[in-house]
């Protein structure tokens, strides 16, 4: 994977509006109502466990197959917004494998992959200050 096809990846997660934090509600637009949703305990801190790339995968995966299509990725991502990618290039970047879909190892990674760039100070946990930072960077 290219170092840009890379960063296009890491995207995925926090572009999707990480909403692993929950089926039912909006997680908002800003990386403050974001930080608040994965905040689950409500420490101030957001840690790996709480930023939880299998209830990513399970929000996206809405018929339950264990594949994400475009189609699923798009009705959570709503209409295409200028400037950001489109489902059909979240799921290009992200899919290692070319079957044009997303697998759970493949979301998995990505969050991981994400996770790991947004944690500057490499403590296994994420502040809002360190979420703002990297709210718009890819």
């Amino acid at each position: 994977m290219t170092h840009l096809a890379t960063h296009l990846a890491c995207s995925l997660v926090l572009c999707l509006g990480l909403a692993a934090t929950s089926h039912a509600q909006s997680v908002g637009d800003t990386a403050a109502q974001r930080f608040a949703a994965l905040d689950k305990n409500h420490d101030g801190r957001v840690s790996e466990d709480e930023y939880d790339a299998a209830a990513l995968f399970r929000t996206l995966d809405a018929d339950h197959n264990y594949r994400v299509t475009v189609e699923e990725m798009q009705a959570l991502l709503g209409p295409d917004r200028d400037g950001q990618l489109t489902a059909a290039d979240r799921i290009r970047v992200a899919d290692l494998n070319g079957d044009g879909e997303l697998s759970q190892e493949e979301v998995e990674r990505v969050a991981e992959m994400r996770f790991q760039s947004l944690d500057t100070n490499h403590d296994n946990e994420l502040t809002l200050a360190e979420l703002q930072v990297g709210f718009w960077r890819p």
